[in-house]
């Protein structure tokens, strides 16, 4: 079968979602799981973009191994010395070039002729393959662009020494049929174009990204550019996970594979869920809690019956089915350590010793821990900041006729101080507290809380967006108690913020 290459962009477009700040060790954890996930290239950030963006590179090209590791630059010697720079220490390295080739685009925005265009693509290429060998270039706004302009374009860039060639549908404007006959007619007529790998870059502004990205693999590209969960710039890009099972599922049809391992899908999805901040609707295609549910007697019947006739992909297959698990306060180290490994977990000694303390914390607490609520404990202590503040007590009041009060001691690197505060309700009270003993005073910008599990004993997990001057930072917790998750959140995110970990979210002017 033909192999179709998978890009992925979450840690770039994928970031650019309103509201999302990834800290770097955050961008490192989900770069190291996208390689366990086995996409071909992670896109790692703009580095020109801030300084934040550029360590990021600059930790995954020097730390994660197994994919390209990919870094964003305009047209200019400006951002491909600071990518070069980024990657300088990367194994296999990508500088992925982007500049708009609509006429909208180039008379609004960039103020250039076709010409000059040309010209500074040509040019930047030249510089950059000088310095990198693997060199993608971006035609921003492809789907709008006039397609003869595109074959001049391609045909100079491959020239240059592209290695491969995007076509991204910048704004979602494209549909399924036109946008493979795009593909068609720029693979047919650019000159060079056996010379390089075609690839299709699709926003989702009206729901057809991952459809338009699939007619791109029917019309002949060799590269796929995708997020996980979907996450990006307004609507979101093409999402991986449906891609790839789409690609899987009617690989009869599609006669192509990839080389993603798919029972990392699940995992991948949750991490990326819980560091963003952004939830997965219930009936997400794939990743959604509702995508293997069957409610209605007649699929429940048929299910029972036999799995397909109601379902065309095996939940295991993209590690929906966790194994049942049966821990409590009861349970050793060792039982511990051999549900995580049925759980696909592999940790060194001291991070196992870590999780076992919290475990057995929560145990003596709630009893048995599902399987679920072990995979939340787990994933959420996947990233943690060197911690700056703790929660060493916490005490609140609240009640109908009564005033919220709380009441925290919190270990700081000033030492343990202890607080009280009034507010509207017991969350409100307990933040108010939090802040007069930590001494900083960031505004909630997100709160959220969710069940782990369904039943009423569940543990409880609180995601959390605090904001500080011009840097946001998430933050997450779990516990029982939904007030104790929500100052352990708290104090996450709080820790972020003054320990170097939050940073602008950069809004980038100009990107496929």
């Amino acid at each position: 079968m033909r192999q179709i290459k998978v890009f992925d962009t979450t840690l770039r477009d994928g970031e650019q979602s309103p509201g999302v700040v990834l800290s770097v060790e955050e961008k490192l954890a989900i770069a190291h799981q996208l390689t366990k996930l086995g996409v071909d290239v992670i896109e790692a950030g703009f580095p020109i973009s801030g300084p934040a963006d550029f360590e990021s590179v600059v930790r995954i090209a020097r730390e994660v191994q197994g994919s390209i590791i990919a870094a964003m630059a305009r047209a200019g010697r400006a951002d491909i010395d600071r990518a070069t720079e980024a990657l300088r220490d990367a194994t296999t390295a990508r500088i992925h070039i982007f500049m708009a080739t609509s006429p909208l685009h180039m008379e609004k925005k960039l103020g250039l002729s076709p010409r000059e265009v040309l010209e500074k693509i040509s040019s930047a290429i030249a510089y950059a393959k000088s310095q990198i060998y693997d060199v993608e270039f971006s035609a921003e706004d492809a789907g709008r662009s006039d397609p003869d302009f595109l074959v001049e374009v391609f045909s100079a860039a491959i020239a240059q020494g592209a290695t491969v060639i995007n076509i991204p549908d910048t704004v979602g404007y494209q549909t399924p049929e036109q946008f493979a006959g795009l593909v068609r007619y720029v693979l047919e007529h650019t000159e060079g174009g056996d010379k390089a790998d075609w690839s299709a870059h699709c926003h989702d502004d009206l729901g057809l990204a991952v459809a338009n990205t699939l007619a791109a693999v029917g019309a002949g590209v060799t590269q796929v550019e995708c997020t996980v969960n979907g996450i990006g710039e307004r609507a979101g890009n093409a999402s991986l996970e449906e891609i790839v099972m789409a690609l899987y599922t009617r690989s009869d049809f599609y006669g192509v594979q990839t080389a993603i391992r798919t029972r990392e899908i699940a995992r991948t999805s949750r991490m990326v869920a819980q560091f963003t901040g952004m939830v997965v609707p219930p009936n997400k295609a794939i990743v959604g809690a509702n995508a293997f549910a069957h409610e209605a007697g007649i699929h429940q019947d048929g299910v029972l019956k036999a799995r397909e006739t109601y379902e065309i992909i095996d939940a295991e297959l993209v590690g929906r089915e966790a194994a049942v698990l049966v821990l409590g306060k009861h349970s050793g180290r060792h039982a511990f350590k051999q549900a995580l490994d049925t759980l696909g977990y592999q940790f060194g000694e001291e991070e196992v010793k870590s999780l076992f303390t919290r475990f057995k914390e929560i145990a003596e607490r709630k009893g048995v821990i599902e399987g679920d609520e072990l995979r939340a404990l787990v994933e959420s202590k996947v990233v943690e900041t060197t911690p700056r503040f703790g929660l060493a007590a916490l005490q609140f009041l609240s009640g109908s006729g009564m005033l919220p009060t709380a009441t925290v001691r919190v270990q700081t690197p000033a030492g343990e101080r202890t607080a009280t505060a009034i507010g509207d309700g017991p969350v409100d009270a307990v933040y108010k507290a939090l802040a007069e003993a930590i001494e900083i005073a960031p505004e909630l910008d997100l709160y959220r809380v969710e069940s782990v599990t369904g039943s009423t004993e569940a543990l409880g997990e609180v995601v959390v967006r605090l904001r500080l001057g011009g840097t946001m930072a998430h933050g997450r917790g779990i516990s029982p108690d939904i007030i104790e998750a929500s100052a352990r959140a708290y104090l996450d995110a709080a820790s972020k913020l003054i320990s170097g970990q939050a940073h602008p979210q950069v809004r980038y002017q100009e990107a496929p």
